[in-house]
């Protein structure tokens, strides 16, 4: 990635510096604990393609790019039926 353009870029969301992880192929944003994609030379600075450093109050920097994120996954449950009362 050329370094002219790694000193003109900042996050998208806190305007904050960036650093580049070669090995990774992301910026890392250590503010906001947020991993944009570099993809063919080209970074991807969208927040909804940024891959979340802060996972369940531990650090997730080891997770590969594109790896769900397990407590995005998690939902709530729906109301159980058998639960509801009877008239």
């Amino acid at each position: 990635m050329d370094s002219n353009l790694l000193e003109v870029l900042v996050c998208p969301l806190c305007k904050g510096p960036l650093q580049h992880d070669k090995a990774n192929h992301e910026l890392i944003c250590k503010a906001d604990r947020l991993a944009f994609p570099v993809r063919d030379g080209i970074p991807v600075m969208l927040e909804n393609e940024a891959r979340d450093l802060h996972v369940n109050g531990a650090d997730a920097t080891n997770n590969a790019p594109g790896t769900p994120n397990p407590a995005a996954a998690s939902q709530p449950s729906p109301p159980d039926s058998n639960n509801t009362p009877n008239s």
